[in-house]
């Protein structure tokens, strides 16, 4: 069995979504399993530290990648099988999320609707546990194929085991972290499985979703409609990757407990906050970097974006695109504003590479 042909100084500007000029020492294409097996049965790659790259939506990039670089293109998409109470449905890690969102409606599964237009692939969404409008991945989850990148062996995890929380998992925790199991920088999800559940219930109530409810007159909107809402509130407000580079959302939405919350809004009336099931408060990232004055505001080619501050974008395009040291600059005084002000730390969701 033979490795699958190392490329060498790889150029990344199109593989990451902020468009950042960077390349791969080496990097490595995985269209099957064995093709990272093959890697790690090959005793000059398997020596290598590894990076997994999917979509490369997430990252920011701050120089060359000097680990050895797994690009994931596991492709495929087919139903495993269909209960009466679920249908379930698996997709490679190569493929695109949006696309697959789309693909399970056209076939009559629905259930991933309220997690259109997400960028990204497959295989990064257990990672991130990905969510919008009142769905998480965990939510739709079945279970994940993956391999060790340390010993070759393929394994199966469940929900359970993905250990899922808010934009975490196990996947962003490394072995012994805080006394837990963690698999950052030791497994590459090859293949993700989701059950979509019977009977659908639409997923409502986000204040977006709402608001076309009421303007649409449509009280009772099927999949394909809250897919059709969900995409227009994304486009609306959040830039197209492919016009203007960006990693989606860069900070997560902190949580305080109530009585720091209570402390906030005495100060700040107007805070957007929306109560948790386990009794803490989400305060609305975008409102706080807004409320200190970021956005349309740029430190070099990066900027915070015009129409919703959580988004920071490459404002050079990709004749003088934003280096990644630029994003993290911003990121940074960013955090520093909100911090001072509200005393609130802000967490970044992409990866710094």
């Amino acid at each position: 069995m033979s490795a699958p042909l190392p490329l060498s100084s790889f150029p990344l500007q199109t593989h990451n979504s902020f468009g950042i000029v960077a390349k791969a020492h080496t990097l490595v294409r995985v269209a099957h399993e064995a093709d990272v097996q093959a890697v790690l049965a090959d005793p000059a790659l398997a020596a290598r530290p590894k990076f997994v790259l999917g979509g490369g939506s997430n990252i920011v990039l701050t120089g060359d990648v000097k680990p050895l670089v797994l690009k994931v293109e596991v492709m495929g998409r087919r139903l495993i099988h269909e209960t009466p109470k679920a249908w379930i449905v698996e997709a490679g890690a190569g493929e695109n999320w949006h696309a697959v969102v789309a693909w399970t409606l056209a076939q009559g599964w629905p259930g991933l609707e309220n997690l259109a237009l997400i960028p990204g692939s497959v295989g990064a969404s257990p990672v991130q546990n990905i969510g919008a409008y009142g769905v998480e991945l965990q939510d739709r989850f079945e279970s994940l194929h993956a391999i060790d990148l340390v010993t070759g062996q393929a394994f199966t995890l469940n929900a359970a085991q993905c250990a899922f929380g808010y934009r975490d998992s196990v996947f962003k925790h490394t072995a012994g972290q805080d006394g837990d199991f963690g698999l950052a920088g030791r497994a590459l999800i090859t293949r993700v499985r989701f059950r979509l559940p019977k009977p659908w219930k639409a997923v409502l109530g986000y204040a977006d979703l709402e608001r076309k409810r009421a303007d649409t007159g449509i009280d009772q909107p099927d999949a394909q409609q809250i897919f059709d809402w969900v995409c227009a509130i994304r486009r609306a407000k959040l830039p197209d990757p492919a016009t203007l580079g960006n990693a989606g959302s860069f900070f997560k939405n902190p949580t305080v407990s109530p009585d720091q919350c209570a402390d906030i809004i005495a100060r700040e009336p107007g805070i957007v906050h929306y109560p948790m099931p386990n009794g803490d408060i989400k305060l609305a990232a975008g409102w706080l970097i807004d409320a200190c004055g970021w956005k349309g505001k740029s430190i070099g080619n990066a900027g915070v974006y015009d129409k919703q501050a959580l988004v920071l974008v490459n404002r050079g395009g990709a004749a003088n695109p934003v280096t990644g040291g630029e994003v993290m600059t911003l990121a940074r005084a960013i955090q520093t504003s909100v911090y001072e002000r509200f005393g609130i730390r802000l967490e970044p969701e992409p990866v710094v590479v």
